[in-house]
């Protein structure tokens, strides 16, 4: 069995955990640090399945002398340097959007506001760069900015990611990471400024 360490937030990260618990040794979480307010808490997931957390929520304080087989990030909100990545056997992160599309903040109000038919969901391998490893496995789905808000295509996210996850878990070892290819559409935070009424989760639908 792999010791694993998961890094993130929300309810699809607790799902995550859940199926390391049961199928590989899930030996610490790192979560995020102050929790948000506006899904479960992996907190309290930690503390009644007694799985140990980093308190701090920042993944250096995860012990130093710890073999970690395979680091899972989701939604984590620090950028991992690589240092860490070089002592993890292997190190994954989950990321809501068809990479190499929408590296970087918020890839759901940004394909939303450039009126994109398709988005999707990726696992790929962490680097040193931002969200540009190479890529393990990927779904794509069907949106639709003329009707849908952020926390629509979000929840559809989280439902794919998931789905994805369980496909790709028990083959990870088998599958071939490819080199992200095609166009590259990146934005930090200090872009959100430039996404207008898709800013939030929701517009505003007096404007409509």
């Amino acid at each position: 069995m792999k010791n694993v360490v998961v890094l993130g937030k929300g309810d699809l990260c607790i799902k995550i955990c859940e199926w390391f618990k049961k199928h590989e040794n899930l030996k610490y979480v790192v979560p995020v640090i102050p929790e948000p307010h506006w899904t479960e808490s992996l907190v309290d997931w930690c503390e009644v399945n007694q799985i140990d957390y980093v308190k701090s929520g920042n993944y250096r304080d995860l012990p130093k002398d710890k073999k970690i087989d395979l680091a899972f990030s989701c939604f984590y909100d620090k950028i991992v340097k690589n240092d860490f990545i070089e002592k993890c056997v292997r190190i994954l992160n989950l990321h809501n959007s068809p990479l190499p599309l929408y590296r970087g903040m918020r890839p759901i109000n940004w394909a939303l506001k450039d009126k994109r038919q398709e988005h999707g969901v990726t696992i790929h391998e962490i680097t040193p760069g931002i969200d540009d490893g190479p890529i393990v496995s990927q779904v794509r789905f069907s949106i639709y900015p003329d009707f849908e808000e952020v926390e629509d295509v979000y929840l559809k996210a989280l439902n794919y990611g998931y789905t994805l996850f369980l496909e790709t878990m028990p083959i990870l070892d088998v599958i071939e990471a490819k080199k992200q290819t095609g166009e590259i559409i990146y934005h930090s935070s200090l872009d959100n400024n430039l996404l207008g009424d898709r800013e939030g989760y929701r517009r505003d639908l007096k404007t409509k």
